[in-house]
C-alpha cells in the first residue's frame, strides 16, 4: 500500500529522541533514549519510526487506530485522557498530554528542525481571496527567480514539483515536514493560504511566518465561529508574535482597521494597503483602468514615493487587491520597488488563471466559474461581471449543506440584486435535502423587489450539470454567464455519495454544444 502522506515527507530521515519530546509536552515517558523518525497524526500514514499523535475528532477519536499505527511502525503514540482510555496494552510508550493537538506542530517544528529553516515564509489569511493572492505570491516570487513551495486548498509544491495529497488543509505535522522538504529543494520562499480552520486547530502551531498578510473578513463558517466577533478573533491568532514577524493588512473595510491595530498592539511591525479612494495607509493603491477583463493599477506607497505599476488579468477590482497584496508583502520582506517594477514588467506574474478562481472559459459570451460561496464573494464576482457585459447576467449557484444556515437567504438576496437571470441549483448538499436547501436560497431570491417588479428571471433547476446547460441555452453572445460555488471543485458530496463535477468541464461542453465555440484554453489544473 502506498503511504499515503509520503510525498509529504523530506528525503533525509529525521531524529529525535524521545526525551526531547516528552520535555516539550511536560509529561513523562518510557525509553527515553527510544530515536523517533517523523510524526503522524493518521494511522494510515504511518511510517516506521513515527510518533503517531492520536488525537480526538468529530466522530472518531485517533486512540481507535493505535493498533494498526503500532503495527505500521509507530514507535510511541502520544495521546489525551480520552485517548488513554481507549488504548488497549501496547508495546510502545504512550505519552498523555492534556491537548496534544496544541502540541503537534511544537513537536514537528522540533523534529523537522523548521524553526531553522531560511526560507522567506509569506502566511495570507481572510474570507476570500486568499488561494488567488498565494497564487500571485508564488508566481512573483519566481519572477524575482526565487522558487518558492505552496501550500493551499487547491494545490501544494514542494519547491520543485507540485505535491499529491488527499487533503485540502494538511496537518501541523505535514507543514512542517513539506517545509523540510522545500529547504532539501533549495527553496528559498514559502507561500501558505491560512484558513481559520487552520488556526482553530493548530495547523500552523510551531511556525513563525516572515510576513502575514490579510485580504478581508466577511460572514463565512459561522457554523464553526458562531459569530463575526469570533470569526475574527480565530484570525487574529495569524498577527501575534507566535505566528509572525511582521504583517501587511488590508484596511477597506473596519474588520482590516481592527485588524491592523491588533496586529500593532500585538506588537508585530504592521503596515497597511487601502484599494479603495480616501483610505490612509502606508500602501494605496491608485489609477485603477481597465485593461481586457481585468485591470492596470499602481501600487503607491505615500512614505517612500514608490510607485509600482502592475496589470492583473482577471476580472474584478477584489483580483486588483489581491495583486496589491501579494506585491506589498513581498515589498515588505525587503524587496526594492525597483526590483519589483523590472520583475513585474519582464514576466507579468498577475497573467496566470488560477483555478476555479474568476476562471475565464469563454470570451462571447463571458462565461466564468467562480469559488464565490459567501455573499461578499457572490456580490465582488457579480460586480465584475456585470461592469463588463452590454447584455444580461446570467447566473448559476446554490448553498452548501451542513453549513453557515443564515448565509443562503443573504446570497438569494444578492443574486436577485445583480443578475437579471438566476438559476438557482445544488452546491454539495451533504446530507441535507437539497430541495429544501433551494427553498432557503429561493426564499432570499423571491423576496428582492426586482423578482417582484419582473426585472428578474428565477429559474429553480436540478442537478447542477442541467442548471449550467440553462445558462449556456439561455445566453447570447453578448451575455455573461458566472457559476458560481464551486470553482476548482471536482466531486460533488450528495447524500455522501461522490459524483464527479467540474463546473469548469460542464460550462465549456455546455457552450459548445448550444454553439460557441470561441472557448478560452483551459487554465490550470487543480
Amino acid at each position: 500500500m502506498t503511504n499515503r502522506d509520503s510525498s509529504l515527507r523530506p528525503a533525509a530521515q529525521p531524529a529525535i529522541e524521545l526525551s526531547a519530546v516528552s520535555d516539550l509536552l511536560q509529561v513523562p515517558a518510557d525509553a527515553q533514549s527510544l530515536l523517533a523518525h517523523g510524526v503522524t497524526v493518521d494511522s494510515r500514514s504511518v511510517q516506521p519510526g513515527d510518533l503517531y499523535f492520536a488525537l480526538p475528532g468529530a466522530k472518531t477519536h485517533g486512540a481507535q487506530f493505535a493498533t494498526q499505527a503500532v503495527a505500521h511502525g509507530a514507535v510511541a503514540i502520544v495521546t489525551d485522557a480520552g485517548g488513554q482510555r481507549i488504548l488497549d496494552t501496547h508495546t510502545v510508550p504512550v505519552l498523555v498530554a492534556d491537548n496534544p493537538r496544541e502540541l503537534l506542530g511544537t513537536v514537528a517544528a522540533r523534529m523537522y528542525r523548521t524553526a531553522e529553516t531560511p526560507l522567506d515564509t509569506f502566511a495570507v489569511t481572510g474570507t476570500n481571496g486568499k488561494t488567488t493572492t498565494t497564487f500571485f505570491l508564488r508566481a512573483l516570487l519566481a519572477s524575482l527567480h526565487r522558487r518558492a513551495g505552496l501550500i493551499g486548498t487547491i494545490e501544494m509544491h514542494d519547491g520543485v514539483a507540485p505535491v499529491p495529497s488527499l487533503l485540502t488543509t494538511p496537518e501541523a505535522s505535514q507543514v512542517h515536514s513539506l517545509l523540510a522538504r522545500m529547504n532539501e529543494n533549495e527553496a528559498s520562499a514559502m507561500v501558505m493560504e491560512v484558513s481559520s480552520h487552520a488556526l482553530e486547530f493548530g495547523r500552523v502551531n510551531g511556525l513563525v511566518f516572515s510576513v502575514a498578510g490579510f485580504t478581508n473578513l466577511t460572514q463565512d463558517h459561522l457554523d464553526l465561529h458562531g459569530s463575526m466577533d469570533e470569526y475574527f478573533a480565530v484570525k487574529a491568532r495569524l498577527f501575534t508574535p507566535a505566528h509572525s514577524r511582521s504583517a501587511v493588512i488590508t484596511v477597506d473595510d473596519p474588520w482590516g482597521v481592527k485588524m491592523a491595530e491588533h496586529a500593532q498592539e500585538s506588537g508585530l511591525e504592521t503596515l497597511t494597503l487601502a484599494t479603495l479612494p480616501g483610505i490612509d495607509a502606508d500602501f494605496q493603491v491608485q489609477n485603477i483602468v481597465p485593461h481586457g477583463l481585468g485591470n492596470t493599477f499602481e501600487l503607491a506607497q505615500p512614505s517612500t514615493g514608490d510607485r509600482i505599476r502592475a496589470t492583473v488579468h482577471l476580472p474584478g477590482h477584489f483580483n486588483v487587491a489581491n495583486a496589491a497584496l501579494a506585491l506589498a508583502m513581498v515589498r515588505a520582506q525587503g524587496v526594492s520597488a525597483d526590483e519589483l517594477q523590472r520583475a513585474v514588467d519582464t514576466s507579468d506574474p498577475f497573467r496566470s488563471a488560477v483555478p476555479g478562481r474568476m476562471e475565464i472559459i469563454a470570451e462571447h459570451p463571458a462565461a466564468v466559474v467562480d469559488f464565490a460561496h459567501n455573499p461578499d464573494a457572490m456580490r465582488q464576482a457579480l460586480e465584475s461581471i456585470t461592469s463588463r457585459t452590454t447584455g444580461k447576467t446570467i447566473l448559476v449557484f446554490g448553498a452548501t449543506g451542513e453549513r453557515d444556515t443564515t448565509k443562503r437567504e443573504i446570497m438569494g438576496q444578492v443574486a436577485a440584486t445583480y443578475a437579471d437571470v438566476v438559476i438557482v441549483t445544488d452546491d454539495d448538499p451533504h446530507g441535507e435535502d437539497p430541495a429544501a436547501i433551494r427553498r432557503d436560497v429561493l426564499d432570499g431570491v423571491n423576496a428582492h423587489p426586482r423578482v417582484a417588479k419582473g426585472l428578474v428571471d428565477v429559474i429553480e433547476s436540478a442537478p447542477r450539470q442541467d442548471a449550467i446547460f440553462r445558462a449556456a441555452a439561455l445566453a447570447n453572445a453578448e451575455d455573461a454567464i458566472l457559476v458560481a460555488g464551486r470553482g476548482h471543485e471536482t466531486i460533488q458530496d450528495v447524500g455522501g455519495v461522490d459524483i464527479e463535477l467540474d463546473d469548469r468541464v460542464q460550462m465549456r461542453a455546455a457552450l459548445q454544444k448550444v454553439g460557441f465555440s470561441e472557448l478560452i484554453d483551459p487554465a490550470i489544473e487543480s
